[in-house]
């Protein structure tokens, strides 16, 4: 039974700025797979929601700005994201991560800024966005602020974000995508309805004879309490051969994380997936990039 209040639908996201500001106990929600799980374990008792679910002319799809900059409506469908064709030619490797959660009912309910907002370090697309080093716009009553996401999370579960905030946008810009490869390797028990026991995205780079790594990005799901770039593992690898650092990064990679143990898998566990994670998707990410592997 869902245990709900008030439930409050805007017409427009200053609407939903407004009715958040008015209400000290009201909350966002748009696609729901989240918060009404949330409201029927009686995590949210008495919740009073303000829905944005509806606002699709200001909050969803996606678009190649002017300058290169990819858009993302943050109530756009994890499936609207995959198949999106601006997704699909600039950011391929997160239109992949938006192809894992749950299955396909929750992959057209759910919604890629319910997933960034949640602020799980499990969540799929979580890696992939901190790779690409998304830009993340919110607003209230007070204004529009923009926070890059390695500033985003700030422990298990919650991120910077006020309560009375929109997300209105998320942005990656073209300097961030053009040029690179990647790969986003889920490792769970189960291919499908399963949370990530660990996340991997890594984006390369290949030099113009595509045999080195010109520059990289490795992030992970579930190393740490946030999202975390191996930051150690990136900057030991640049410059090598796509061979050699496919045998340097693993043990870079676990130098740089700091997984947990839980019932889902041990820390010893988890540290091997690191290990093993980022070799493969870095040797997939060149492949794709048209490394000869």
């Amino acid at each position: 039974m869902y245990d709900i209040e008030s439930l409050y639908e805007a017409r427009s996201v200053d609407d939903a700025c407004r009715a958040l500001a008015d209400d000290p106990q009201a909350i966002v929600v748009a696609g729901g797979t989240d918060v009404l799980v949330k409201c029927r374990e009686g995590k949210l008792a008495g919740a009073h929601l303000v829905s944005v679910h509806n606002l699709t002319e200001e909050l969803c799809g996606v678009r190649l700005e002017q300058d290169g900059t990819v858009w993302i409506g943050p109530i756009t469908w994890f499936h609207g994201v995959t198949t999106s064709p601006v997704a699909q030619r600039a950011v391929q490797t997160l239109c992949d991560a938006c192809d894992t959660p749950g299955g396909p009912q929750l992959r057209v309910s759910g919604t890629i800024g319910g997933n960034v907002c949640n602020a799980a370090t499990s969540a799929d697309t979580a890696s992939t966005l901190l790779a690409y080093g998304a830009l993340l716009d919110v607003r209230s009553v007070r204004g529009t602020r923009t926070i890059p996401i390695g500033e985003w999370y700030t422990g298990p579960g919650s991120c910077v974000r006020e309560r009375d905030e929109v997300l209105v946008g998320i942005r990656i810009p073209r300097a961030s995508y053009e040029g690179w490869t990647g790969h986003y390797f889920k490792y769970g028990k189960r291919r499908a309805l399963e949370i990530a026991t660990m996340g991997c995205c890594c984006l390369v780079r290949l030099s113009a004879d595509k045999a080195r790594v010109d520059d990289i990005r490795l992030a992970f799901g579930v190393a740490a309490p946030t999202p975390i770039r191996a930051r150690g593992a990136e900057d030991g690898v640049r410059g090598l051969t796509v061979a050699d650092a496919a045998e340097k990064i693993g043990l870079l990679a676990q130098r740089d994380t700091n997984p947990r143990d839980s019932w889902r898998a041990s820390r010893e566990f988890r540290l091997q997936l690191i290990k093993e994670m980022s070799r493969r998707s870095l040797l997939e990410a060149a492949r794709r990039g048209g490394a000869d592997i």
